[in-house]
């Protein structure tokens, strides 16, 4: 089993910045993926970055240039920052890790709680 742990939501006026992590913990082989998505109220959670063992990166058009996502792997946790906020950031963000559960075992897709960010003046 794989837990995932949010932290660093909150309430921030445009213009701002937070800092999104995410801790990963449990019985697993590796991880092999890890991201953020965002779901806003009457709205599809889309994809926010995310980033591979690799790390490479990939970003929604909406965010670049504005969010970096950067992983620690010693850590098994993947970071959030996001600066220039707007308004339409406002969402709940959650964190999503793509895991090798065992060399023979297969994999699986795990996600966390949610955090609220909330982006206004």
């Amino acid at each position: 089993q794989v837990q995932l742990v949010e932290s660093g939501g909150g309430l921030v006026q445009p213009g701002g910045s937070l800092r999104l992590s995410c801790a990963a913990s449990g019985t697993f082989f590796s991880i092999e993926a890890m991201g953020w998505y965002r779901q806003a109220p009457g709205k599809q959670r889309e994809l926010v970055a995310r980033t591979d063992r690799g790390a490479s990166t990939d970003y929604a058009d909406s965010v670049k240039g504005r969010f970096t996502i950067s992983r620690d792997n010693t850590k098994n946790t993947v970071y959030l920052q996001m600066n220039s906020l707007k308004p339409e950031d406002t969402a709940v963000y959650y964190c999503n890790a793509f895991v090798r559960i065992g060399v023979v075992s297969g994999y699986g897709d795990y996600w966390g709680q949610g955090t609220q960010v909330t982006v206004s003046s």
